[in-house]
């Protein structure tokens, strides 16, 4: 075999060597690590599905979803998960900033987690009163767990969705340690929701 073929064939052998090394190295800084912390938040409907979620109400019916915290973050954690109810011209939580609704919430659940322990909850709701007139909507009166909370919190009819849009949202809280506060966990989930009724 002469030089030159030899001169070759370990150019190849380097060069597939440094795109081996380079491949891997791109591989471990850019992929995200399975171990980084996190928490959690899930909404399931009552039969422990993501399917068959309420969403349109009659006043004086029952409703509810379970929703569930798992705590991935490498030791206990305080939380505080706040439910809040917005309508379309409400501002929501934005992931991409991890800001939080202004919107003041109307129920909140406060429990400590052990590193990779879940929290559940079934949350059982209801609108105890509510009216329709014209193209808005109003929701008065919510029940959550019981507590009857006012709510006031009108909608203007959604005819490209044909709706009266609501939401009802779960915001995922946690004691900073750094900051020695709670702080939005940048966590959210929702319930879209219509009222079709106003009486029994």
């Amino acid at each position: 075999m002469k030089l030159k073929d030899y001169k070759m064939i370990f150019f190849a052998v380097a060069l597939t060597g440094v795109l081996l090394i380079a491949a891997f190295s791109y591989s471990n800084l850019y992929r995200p690590s399975s171990s980084d912390p996190f928490s959690q938040l899930s909404l399931l409907d009552a039969a422990h599905a993501a399917k068959n979620f309420p969403f349109n109400l009659q006043v004086g019916n029952s409703y509810s979803a379970y929703v569930g915290v798992t705590n991935h973050m490498g030791n206990s954690m305080y939380y505080v998960l706040y439910v809040k109810l917005a309508n379309k011209m409400d501002q929501l939580p934005n992931p991409e900033t991890a800001t939080t609704s202004p919107l003041e919430p109307l129920y909140e659940y406060r429990f400590t987690l052990q590193d990779g322990k879940n929290w559940e909850n079934l949350m059982k709701f209801s609108v105890k009163s509510a009216s329709i007139s014209g193209n808005q909507s109003s929701i008065q009166t919510l029940s959550i767990n019981d507590d009857s909370i006012t709510v006031n919190k009108a909608s203007v009819w959604d005819s490209n969705a044909t709706i009266y849009y609501y939401k009802l949202f779960f915001e995922l809280w946690a004691y900073n340690s750094q900051s020695t506060a709670i702080t939005y966990n940048n966590r959210c989930v929702y319930l879209l929701l219509n009222i079709t009724q106003t009486s029994g």
